[in-house]
């Protein structure tokens, strides 16, 4: 006895299946084999090959060709078909395969089809392997979510689809959903779709608990679409989830304002001209991607208020038309003019110029991008920055210098300014070495994202006079030719954001936002999808009063001086860089934590060490304990903010035979022989080496090491460079050194360490494996 519900199914499944194959026997005979190009002798190594190629060639993502799709889905079946040895001999025996299959065979009849319908897996998934490949491409993960897309959403919205397999209503929406997207994405409007079958933890994270359901994401924040699914519907949802104001409608009565309003923002200014009441949505998506740089205006040409700026700048009415103004607002930067504006085109047009010529240092964000890191693949580039002021007596000094800037464009100079008041942490540490005041212009080139820079000011400082320029003019061709003209080293603090808005009005605008949104999913959500919402609105009040109403009452005690923490050795080496450092940027600790090597602490420092984490480890004895460990500390205080490097120091009077240990272990760390003779033979005499001063960078989870050799008495240590006579010196040093080394030689051991961490935080020193770490309780002698 069959159920009426089941009888239901199989009368529509029927049905379906009839339709398909009169649609698939009208259309040419399909061959998997053919379409891939292999013979039916392949072996399914050469069949996962051919795919592979093919499938890269034809994706329609790379292939803007028209039958690239199509293409694309044959060569998809045809791989479904060959890689399954079922399906492959199915299709050798009778020519047909699935849904392909021809049922009219007199010997199959009805029980063919009522087998294929229960039995076959692929037909019975059929709405897997029919999902439509606009659905296919945009597929989410929750990895790729977490690490794509939600950064991503801060720069372009968001429109995301939920839905699953088995859900017969979304059928309904896919036309309309098919052609927002072929509408939206080319505007650069994000696309998603979340099968919830598969991705239950994305779903559950985005607040999506039914099918189908359609949200917008945007600056991180989600957002449900709750009208009738129609095209219109879902393009104003996504227009309104921009923010407001993003793009200024300008006038013949604003536009001077608009423009000459750059100093303020300090970013460039761009016009568009186009015949359209309502800001067209492209415009708006532009806008958002590059609110940080670029402020956007829009001419609406069919009023009558508009008429004399589309003369003023002589815009052909008949085109779009975009306009960027930088510093001289007379005459436009970059235009550009086309009947149908492109993302790509306005994109390429925008990001080519979202600097000013010389842009004020407003936050680290804008540094890090105008004078970047200086990196082996790429160009070198100098920053030339002048620090002034913004009083009246700096308007002719500023002119003077953006004159000569507008002249000097190079690729591999960038210029910039600031002013002392508002980063005067920054020009502290630049001005502190000359004790100069401002104006003055300053050479550097940044060496690592930490903040190290080297640097030079100019001489005879800056008044915008021919002098200076020529002055200047040279001094930046000496350094082209040579970057060793900056003879000045430092640790620059993290520049002050300008723009950042006080904390409570960040407060005041966020609470705002889900404020509304709560009142928003009062109307259309269930309490299940509102409990994201109120915990992060709770969240937030708890914070509030939590930090800063309570802080408000504690005030009093931050007024008393923090007490110092003593110097402890070896616990902790020195509580400051002292004067020699030039950081202005301090750890977070505000002393070096050194810990000895001990049979206790070895496996936990060293063989247990986390992947990725280095132990800097410093070589002494008891008589240099003092010294090495204070000087040792001046010279990695720079680094020790890193959360991967650790420092000990390991006692050789107590452990000797590690390091020779170690040695062995890897011949190629051994010191390549340039003493003479003599040396060599006073060497063999002696029972064990010193390697008091050296410092070794261990990687206990590589098992592999970095290796420093201290320089004597600050002499060069570099055999190249030593003669007969110095080489001499520097044997009786080294053997006075192992018998009894003063304070002076052991304080010049590691002059040059500083400059080894920065090999080593580059990642370009030499690395020397080890089989396996020495036991240090082995060779440790018993006392």
């Amino acid at each position: 006895t069959t159920s009426p519900s089941l009888l239901c199914l199989s009368s529509l499944s029927v049905h379906i299946y009839h339709k398909m194959g009169d649609s698939l026997a009208s259309a040419p005979e399909f061959d998997p084999y053919n379409v891939l190009g292999v013979t039916r002798h392949a072996s399914q190594a050469e069949i996962k090959k051919v795919y592979k190629s093919l499938a890269r060639e034809w994706h329609p993502d790379k292939n803007k060709s028209p039958g690239a799709e199509d293409m694309f889905i044959k060569i998809t079946k045809s791989y479904e078909i060959l890689s399954n040895e079922e399906r492959r001999a199915n299709y050798d025996q009778f020519g047909q395969m699935d849904e392909n299959q021809n049922f009219a065979q007199a010997q199959q009849g009805f029980r063919h089809y009522h087998d294929s319908f229960y039995f076959d897996e692929s037909f019975f998934h059929f709405p897997r392997t029919s999902r439509d490949f606009t659905d296919s491409k945009h597929l989410f993960h929750y990895s790729q979510y977490i690490s794509e897309v939600l950064p991503d959403s801060f720069k372009r919205p968001y429109l995301i689809k939920i839905t699953s397999e088995w859900c017969f209503t979304c059928i309904h929406i896919e036309p309309v959903w098919k052609d927002t997207v072929q509408e939206l994405e080319p505007l650069g409007v994000g696309i998603g779709v979340v099968d919830i079958g598969y991705e239950r933890q994305l779903a559950n994270h985005l607040g999506a608990h039914r099918t189908p359901s359609i949200l917008g994401l945007i600056n991180g924040k989600v957002t449900f679409f709750h009208y009738a699914v129609v095209r219109e519907h879902l393009r104003q949802f996504v227009e309104s989830l921009l923010p407001q104001k993003l793009v200024e409608k300008v006038t013949d009565n604003s536009y001077l304002e608009f423009l000459n309003s750059w100093h303020e923002e300090n970013k460039p200014r761009v016009l568009m001209f186009d015949v359209a009441s309502n800001i067209p949505l492209l415009y708006k998506l532009t806008a958002f991607a590059y609110k940080d740089y670029v402020r956007f205006g829009y001419v609406d040409m069919g009023l009558t208020e508009t008429s004399k700026v589309v003369q003023r700048f002589n815009i052909n009415t008949y085109a779009p038309t975009m306009l960027l103004f930088k510093e001289n607002t007379d005459k436009p930067a970059d235009v550009i003019q086309a009947r149908g504006m492109k993302k790509q085109i306005i994109d390429e047009f925008v990001s080519n110029n979202r600097f000013l010529l010389v842009p004020r240092l407003v936050n680290q964000k804008l540094f890090d991008e105008l004078c970047p890191v200086k990196q082996i693949h790429r160009r070198r580039k100098f920053c030339v920055l002048l620090v002034t002021g913004e009083g009246e007596q700096f308007v002719s000094v500023n002119e003077a210098f953006f004159d000569f800037a507008s002249s000097n464009t190079k690729e591999v100079l960038r210029f910039a300014y600031v002013y002392q008041r508002q980063q005067q942490p920054l020009c502290d540490t630049l001005l502190k070495k000359e004790d100069t005041t401002p104006p003055q212009v300053i050479l550097l080139e940044r060496r690592n994202a930490t903040g190290r820079v080297f640097y030079r000011t100019v001489t005879g400082g800056w008044n915008g006079s021919d002098d200076d320029k020529h002055r200047l003019l040279e001094q930046l061709e000496l350094l082209q030719r040579d970057s060793s003209y900056l003879t000045h080293d430092a640790m620059l603090p993290e520049l002050n954001n300008e723009f950042a808005s006080m904390f409570l009005i960040q407060w005041i605008n966020t609470a705002y936002d889900y404020l509304a949104q709560f009142y928003f999913d009062l109307l259309y959500s269930n309490w299940r999808e509102m409990m994201p919402v109120l915990s992060l609105i709770f969240s937030a009040l708890f914070i509030l009063f939590g930090t800063v109403i309570i802080q408000a009452f504690s005030d009093a005690g931050e007024d008393k001086p923090a007490k110092q923490k003593p110097t402890q050795s070896p616990k902790t080496a020195e509580s400051s860089p002292g004067q020699e450092s030039t950081s202005s940027r301090p750890p977070k600790k505000s002393f070096v934590e050194v810990t000895e090597l001990t049979d206790i602490t070895y496996m936990s420092n060293l063989v247990r060490l986390k992947p990725g984490h280095i132990n800097v480890v410093l070589i002494l004895t008891d008589a240099s304990k003092q010294v090495l460990l204070r000087k040792f500390a001046k010279e990695v205080f720079s680094f020790s903010g890193s959360q991967t490097l650790h420092y000990s120091f390991l006692n050789v009077d107590k452990h000797s035979q590690w390091m020779d240990s170690l040695m062995e272990s890897a011949p190629d760390a051994r010191p390549s022989d340039c003493l003479d003779k003599e040396e060599e033979e006073e060497d063999s005499t002696s029972n064990k080496s010193d390697y008091t001063g050296h410092v070794l960078a261990l990687n206990g989870h590589k098992k592999y090491f970095c290796l420093f050799r201290p320089v004597f008495t600050g002499e060069e240590a570099e055999c190249s460079r030593w003669s007969d006579e110095d080489a001499s010196k520097a044997s009786r040093s080294r053997s006075s050194s192992r018998q009894k080394a003063t304070t002076l030689e052991i304080h010049h051991k590691l002059d040059r360490l500083g400059l080894w961490m920065e090999r080593l935080m580059e990642g370009t020193l030499p690395r020397h494996y080890v089989p396996a770490w020495p036991g240090l309780d082995t060779i440790t002698p018993q006392k």
